[in-house]
């Protein structure tokens, strides 16, 4: 891909990972070498030993002077991330310090290659949808997100089984009743949908998908539409406790009538890709596949 060498790069550290503070003091003697300024939080000063090297600001400074962010977690750590940026299109790279791994899905040994690549341009950028949310109730906006990976509406866990009507473009697609419903991306078809066993949807698919949650009728199963309308979900059950999730990391409790609207989000998450690899890799790594 051809494009301008970042001049200033920031790193986001998932907390309590002690040993990827090793890996920002490398990272802060690369950047002195290339001569890129290297930001990181200002919570996270007292891990680095009074490096000189570093440029310490707040979160959401990383998020406006950022040309390239490399994220040292897991995926929840790249969530996170995206909602910090906003709408800001800044390129990504994720190391995986978690478990699987999808979205943080380079080696701690595959950094600095990969790094070299960025400067001379053998890289692509992956742009992956999100999705916005709103809350209407009593016709006003009470919350609303963009999210990378899903918007899940589910019950508490005493309560009993929700229903939901689900509508895209005025049409009544069904009355889901079952322990909840998830909205996700493609990205996120490897999530919390994949689990309740909704399909793997390659991440350059216009979809949306939606699986229900345990539901009561066997012969409700995850259905993909088109991302260019807007699902529209009511909360139909009184009395019950229901939460809006939003990619696992933010809550919102709601009430009966509440009116759910989950749209394609006018800003991509873009994701720094190598040349040598390819999701099915991933997909095949992650998944012991073969």
């Amino acid at each position: 891909m051809k494009t301008n060498p970042p001049k200033t790069i920031a790193t986001v550290v998932k907390p309590n990972i002690k040993n990827a503070w090793t890996l920002v003091a490398d990272l802060s003697k690369w950047c002195v070498r290339k001569n890129i300024e290297l930001l990181v939080e200002e919570s996270t000063k007292k891990f680095l030993n009074h490096n000189n090297h570093l440029t310490f600001v707040s979160r959401e400074e990383i998020a406006q002077r950022a040309e390239l962010i490399v994220v040292l977690g897991g995926d929840g750590t790249m969530l996170a991330t995206a909602r910090l940026l906003g709408g800001r299109c800044v390129p990504v790279i994720g190391v995986n310090f978690g478990l699987l791994g999808y979205l943080t899905e380079f080696s701690v040994d595959e950094l600095f290659p990969l790094l070299e690549r960025v400067l001379t341009g053998d890289f692509y950028i992956e742009k992956r949808v999100q999705l916005y949310a709103s809350v209407i109730r009593n016709g006003s906006c009470v919350t609303r997100g963009t999210v990378l990976n899903d918007v899940v509406v589910n019950k508490s866990a005493l309560a009993r089984m929700i229903d939901l009507e689900c509508w895209i473009n005025g049409q009544l697609i069904n009355r889901f009743r079952a322990d909840g419903l998830i909205i996700s991306t493609p990205t996120g078809s490897t999530a919390y949908s994949l689990s309740a066993g909704g399909p793997l949807i390659h991440p350059s698919i216009h979809a949306m998908l939606i699986t229900p949650i345990c539901p009561h009728t066997l012969t409700n199963r995850p259905l993909v539409v088109s991302d260019e309308n807007p699902i529209e979900l009511v909360l139909v059950t009184p009395r019950e406790e229901v939460t809006l999730t939003l990619d696992g990391q933010i809550g919102f409790s709601l009430k009966h009538l509440d009116r759910i609207s989950v749209r394609k989000s006018e800003h991509y998450f873009q994701l720094v890709q190598a040349t040598n690899k390819n999701y099915f890799s991933v997909l095949k790594n992650k998944l012991s596949w073969g």
